[in-house]
C-alpha cells in the first residue's frame, strides 16, 4: 500500500512538471521580449523669436520648470522704442481721419451754401428775363429808351454768368468731397497699416520674454546672460519626464500578435530590482531605415535578406513608484505577453 501511494505521488508530480513545462514553453512562445528600447520624451527645444542681447537668465541645468514659468529675458529697449514709434504712427493716422471728417463735414455745408446760391441767382434770372422782356415791350411800344433796354439785357447776362459760376463751384465742391472722401478710405488704410504694425510690436516686445512651453526639466541650456542671440537659435530644451514614454524596437518577427494596449512589463537598467508597468500606445507605421536620407534599394543585384525592426511606443501606467527617476536615453528591457487580447 506503501509503495503505491509513493509512486502515486512520484508519478503527480512527474505529471505536474509536464504541465508546467508545457505552460512555460508555450508562454514563452507568447511573450515577446527586447532590449534595443530605450526612453524617450516629447522633449522641445526653446529658441528666440527674435534677436537680441540676453538680460536675464531665469533657470539653471537641470531645473524643474511649470509651464509659462519665465525662462530667459533679452533686451528690450530697442523694441520697446520700436513700439513706441508704432503707437505714435497709429496716433497720428488717426488725427488725420478726425482731420479729413471734419473737412468733410464742412464741405457738405460749402455744398449746400453753393446749391443756396445757385437758387438765389436762378430766381434773380427769373426776374432778370421779366424785366428785360418788359424793357424790350416799352421800347417797341416806343415808351422806354434803348439805353433801358439795353440795361436790362446785360443785367441777365451778367446773371447767367453767374449762375454759370454758381454751378461750377458747386460741382467743385462735390468733388471736393469726394476727394476728401478719398483722402479718409486712404488714411483709414494707413491706420490699418499703422495698426498691424503696433501689434507687430507689441508682439516682438513680448517675444523678449520667453516662457517654458510646458512642464518638464531644463536641459541642454547653452544661453547665457549677455550672449546675442539670433532669431531661431536654440537656447535650451524642456525635456517632459512626467511624459516620458519607452520606444522598443521589436523585429518584424515578433509583431505578429501584438496589439494596441496590450500589457507590457519594463525593466530599466538604471533602477535595479524593480519592474514597470505599461502599455502598448502605437506601432509604427515604417521601419526606421523607412525615414533615413537614403533609403537601401533591394530591386538592384544580389539580395539578402535581413529581419527589419519596428518601432513600439510604450506607455507607462501612472502612480508608479521609481518614474521620477526616469531620465530620456535610458535603455531598458520590454516584454509583452501577446497571448492577451489587451
Amino acid at each position: 500500500m506503501k509503495h503505491r501511494t509513493a509512486i502515486s505521488l512520484v508519478a503527480a508530480a512527474l505529471l505536474l512538471c509536464a504541465v508546467y513545462g508545457i505552460y512555460r514553453l508555450l508562454s514563452s512562445d507568447s511573450v515577446q521580449t527586447t532590449d534595443d528600447a530605450y526612453v524617450r520624451a516629447d522633449s522641445v527645444f526653446v529658441s528666440s523669436r527674435v534677436s537680441g542681447q540676453v538680460a536675464k537668465v531665469w533657470v539653471e541645468d537641470d531645473e524643474a520648470v511649470q509651464v509659462g514659468q519665465p525662462l530667459v529675458e533679452l533686451d528690450d529697449r530697442d523694441f520697446a522704442v520700436a513700439r513706441a514709434a508704432a503707437a505714435a504712427g497709429v496716433q497720428g493716422a488717426e488725427a488725420e481721419i478726425k482731420n479729413l471728417s471734419a473737412g468733410i463735414e464742412r464741405q457738405a455745408a460749402v455744398i449746400d451754401q453753393a446749391a443756396a446760391t445757385t437758387r438765389s441767382t436762378a430766381a434773380l434770372i427769373k426776374f432778370a428775363e421779366y424785366n428785360a422782356q418788359r424793357y424790350l415791350n416799352l421800347s417797341a411800344s416806343g415808351a422806354g429808351t434803348q439805353q433801358e433796354r439795353q440795361k436790362a439785357e446785360a443785367d441777365l447776362h451778367r446773371l447767367q454768368a453767374t449762375r454759370d459760376r454758381d454751378d461750377a463751384a458747386r460741382v467743385a465742391a462735390l468733388k471736393t468731397l469726394d476727394v476728401l472722401k478719398a483722402q479718409r478710405e486712404a488714411a483709414r488704410a494707413i491706420l490699418a497699416r499703422d495698426e498691424a504694425a503696433l501689434r507687430q510690436a507689441d508682439l516682438n516686445l513680448s517675444y523678449t520674454k520667453i516662457a517654458a512651453p510646458q512642464a518638464g526639466m531644463v536641459g541642454q541650456r547653452s544661453v547665457r546672460v549677455g550672449a546675442y542671440v539670433s532669431q531661431g537659435q536654440p537656447l535650451l530644451a524642456v525635456v517632459p519626464l512626467a511624459q516620458a514614454f519607452v520606444v522598443a524596437n521589436f523585429r518584424e518577427t515578433q509583431l505578429s500578435h501584438m496589439r494596441q494596449n496590450q500589457r507590457v512589463e519594463i525593466r530599466v537598467d538604471s533602477v535595479a530590482g524593480q519592474r514597470f508597468s505599461g502599455r502598448i500606445a502605437s506601432v509604427a507605421p515604417a521601419s526606421g531605415v523607412s525615414f533615413s536620407e537614403i533609403a537601401p534599394d533591394n530591386a538592384t543585384g544580389n539580395f539578402t535578406k535581413v529581419t527589419q525592426r519596428i518601432p513600439v511606443k510604450i506607455v507607462f501606467d501612472a502612480d508608479q513608484q521609481g518614474l521620477e527617476r526616469l531620465r530620456v536615453g535610458m535603455s531598458v528591457v520590454v516584454s509583452v505577453d501577446t497571448a492577451q487580447e489587451q
